[in-house]
């Protein structure tokens, strides 16, 4: 097999520079959440309200930018997305004269909306820049970057936006400076990623020749992703990837708050922050490598009802063992998590008797629905307590261990 042309390289490594830069934005959601619920004053499911806003906006701009993907074609829609995307991070700047929780949702909200332009158009494109036997390794290497700027995009709100005094006090944000203070940390570090998204786009124009060179996959010529409804089976992977999602972004979510308890690590809000990215988020970057690996001689069944029954075991754990034990037990769900959204998502469509765009469709759809996890948990986190809040993701890991155990039979045509 013949190496890709350096300019096919080049284009390669502008759009998986896409898959970094989105990862490290969407990662900053989690150290988000544990600055403005001090500065803000918040319970748990309002500051959650964060990740359901990115959620909304996955669920409500997937099909438009997929219409926009077959109209535009991926260039002028990686642009747009990467646009939509600088405009949510300065509409974060808007804190400095309307100081309240909705401007942080209102410019989350925006932010996702061109985060989800951006996959749509840039998951196609990684597939189709080289050879087509090679596609699923180059969109498997692209995620494996996505998962790196989740790494780093943690360390960088950790240090950026909790590293500040005024995130150190165990006590309530009360004084009016203290909460400047705060707000001033999230406006900057959100203008540093309107930068980071600026210069994404520069690279991406520097590349356009090579990557509108790319041969892009035709559009589907189906019904869309309700076609797939049909198929027990693409309902069945729907709602493991709608809880896959829930139950990762739920824990990711709470994790900064619940290792800075003082009953578990009493780490301050940027250690712990540290402490997510390297354990948490560095596991799921770990796992994606050594499973990739695994599943070629291991049956993606047999790995997934492992990684799902660990997962359930490690969350109930930490209900039953608080304190460091649980803490440890929960930063190592991250490493079961990395295999179980494209082990999910391969095992559907096998499965599924109605056209991939189809189901793939509707697999794409199911990320919204997710969104019920982490307002659960926050409810739960409210009235019961931090710690009883990952019952809710245990359940959902239990599912998907149920879904590896009926997949484990060959496929059948019946769907």
């Amino acid at each position: 097999m013949s190496e890709p042309a350096p300019p096919a390289r080049f284009a390669f490594a502008s759009v998986t520079a896409l898959f970094f830069g989105w990862g490290f934005v969407c990662a900053n959601n989690d150290p988000l959440i544990a600055a403005a619920r001090r500065v803000f004053g918040l319970g748990y499911t309002e500051a959650l309200l964060t990740q359901i806003a990115s959620f909304v906006a996955f669920f409500l701009l997937s099909l438009p930018a997929a219409a926009m993907l077959a109209r535009f074609g991926a260039m002028r829609t990686i642009l747009a997305g990467l646009a939509v995307m600088a405009g949510g991070c300065l509409v974060m700047q808007a804190m400095g004269r309307l100081p309240d929780f909705a401007v942080v949702l209102a410019a989350i909200f925006v932010l996702a909306s061109g985060v989800t332009i951006l996959q749509v158009a840039a998951n196609p494109l990684a597939a189709a820049l080289g050879p087509p036997e090679r596609s699923h390794y180059r969109l498997t290497l692209a995620h494996s970057f996505n998962a790196l700027g989740v790494v780093c995009g943690v360390h960088f709100g950790a240090r950026f936006v909790l590293a500040g005094a005024v995130f150190h006090s165990p006590g309530p944000i009360r004084s009016a400076a203290e909460r400047a203070a705060g707000i001033a940390a999230m406006m900057q570090a959100y203008l540093v990623m309107a930068l980071l998204v600026a210069g994404l786009a520069a690279l991406a124009l520097a590349a356009r020749r090579a990557i509108a060179a790319a041969a892009m996959p035709a559009p589907p010529a189906t019904g869309g992703a309700f076609a797939a409804l049909r198929s027990r089976w693409a309902l069945r992977g729907a709602l493991g990837i709608a809880l896959y999602v829930g139950a990762e972004v739920t824990i990711g979510s709470t994790l900064i708050l619940y290792l800075s308890q003082a009953q578990t690590l009493g780490l301050p809000l940027d250690a712990a922050g540290a402490w997510v990215a390297n354990l948490y988020w560095g596991g799921a970057l770990a796992g994606r490598f050594a499973g990739s690996w695994l599943l070629r001689f291991v049956p993606a069944p047999r790995l997934l009802l492992l990684a799902g029954l660990a997962a359930a075991a490690l969350c109930l754990a930490s209900l039953v063992l608080p304190g460091p034990v649980g803490a440890w037990c929960l930063l190592t769900v991250g490493l079961c998590n990395s295999i179980m959204f494209p082990t999910i998502f391969a095992l559907t469509l096998e499965r599924s008797d109605t056209p991939v765009a189809a189901t793939s469709g509707l697999l794409v759809l199911a990320v919204g629905p997710g969104a019920a996890l982490p307002l659960i948990a926050g409810g739960i986190a409210d009235t019961a307590g931090l710690g009883w809040a990952f019952a809710v993701p245990a359940l959902a890991y239990l599912y998907v261990a149920g879904f590896a155990w009926a997949a484990r039979r060959p496929p059948i045509s019946s769907g």
